[in-house]
């Protein structure tokens, strides 16, 4: 007993650091379909910082749309990436010389949802090592009444089926995990 509760505290810490680091694993993150970012400009008329300044989401072409210049591709980029390129783009126009771009992204729509029979359903935190089985560990493992040979995967229309028990078998089958995947653990019919 007294090993668990050691293994339990070692788990939660886990997360918790995982949970703290995530920033930095988002910033780092290429931008993809629907993320959202913030944008923030200095260094133009005080005018048009309140009109460069806000909120975009990249659409399903991945692309942003930005005053004074249009659409701007966004998907594959980093942060950092885009910043220098929309900085590049209002100089290339001509529009301002000098402008300072500072970009972040929402790290809640960096992570993997987790359903059904494991003992902590929730968001899992994406990281790009994130596997199948590390995304189950990380909600508590299963409950008794999981069926571990009827995992489903949920990623955009698709739905892969997965036997986890084969998978602890040979871990070199385990599946890598993609941000806004949903995992669902069906009940056991005993």
């Amino acid at each position: 007993m007294h090993i668990k509760m050691k293994s339990s505290l070692a788990f939660r810490l886990c997360i918790l650091l995982a949970v703290m680091f995530a920033g930095e694993i988002y910033a780092n993150a290429p931008l993809r379909v629907g993320d959202t970012i913030v944008v923030r400009i200095g260094g133009v008329p005080s005018d048009d910082v309140g009109q460069i300044s806000a909120d975009y989401t990249v659409d399903s072409e991945g692309m942003i749309n930005m005053p004074h210049i249009g659409r701007i591709r966004a998907v594959g980029m980093t942060a950092g990436e885009l910043q220098g390129h929309i900085e590049a783009s209002y100089r290339q126009a001509e529009i301002y010389t000098n402008p300072s771009i500072t970009i972040s992204q929402q790290g809640s729509t960096r992570t993997v949802n987790m359903g059904g029979e494991v003992k902590a359903p929730g968001r899992i935190p994406y990281t790009p090592d994130l596997t199948l089985l590390k995304a189950i560990i990380g909600a508590g493992d299963f409950t008794d009444y999981a069926n571990q040979r009827r995992v489903r995967i949920l990623r955009g229309g698709e739905v892969i089926v997965v036997d986890v028990k084969n998978i602890r078998k040979d871990p070199s089958k385990d599946i890598p995990l993609l941000p806004g995947d949903d995992i669902l653990v069906p009940q056991s019919i005993f």
